[in-house]
């Protein structure tokens, strides 16, 4: 497979996810915010984003069932319930904690680079920094 074939479908994808994300206000982190201050002034705006993603996936997994394999792998690399580990229900819990308190998560913060990255950086930076930091710790863990 060339390169270009490789890269193309998710740099279209990342694009076309992140052009989503800054058209639906979710790269602002105070419509974020909104959405999770359910005692104050809640901002539903995020319920309806939430809910295009359900149904686009719910039309996604009917076609994938149908599909040999994907249209640019050589394979399906679906989730299985037996990801469900400690590593991995800590690292939702942080990424909740913090998705509450900055208003971003990893896709908004990336789109928001190209919109307002003097904003945008330290979150940017610390994921980068948090994203390594568990790859030593793994690493270090297997090792031992």
């Amino acid at each position: 497979m060339s390169l270009i074939r490789k890269l193309l479908p998710p740099l279209i994808s990342g694009a076309l996810f992140g052009a989503g994300l800054t058209v639906s206000g979710m790269t602002d982190p105070a419509r974020v915010r909104g959405f999770l201050d359910v005692f104050g002034q809640w901002d539903p705006t995020l319920v309806f984003v939430m809910g295009g993603a359900v149904l686009v996936m719910a039309v996604a997994w009917r076609i994938q069932s149908r599909m040999a394999h994907p249209v640019f792998g050589e394979k399906f690399s679906l989730p299985d319930r037996s990801d469900l580990d400690r590593p991995l229900i800590v690292g939702s819990i942080l990424f909740g904690v913090g998705w509450g308190i900055a208003g971003l998560c990893p896709g908004p913060a990336i789109a928001s680079l190209a919109l307002s990255p003097l904003s945008v950086l330290p979150f940017v930076a610390a994921m980068l920094a948090g994203m390594a930091l568990q790859k030593l710790l793994t690493q270090r863990a297997r090792a031992a």
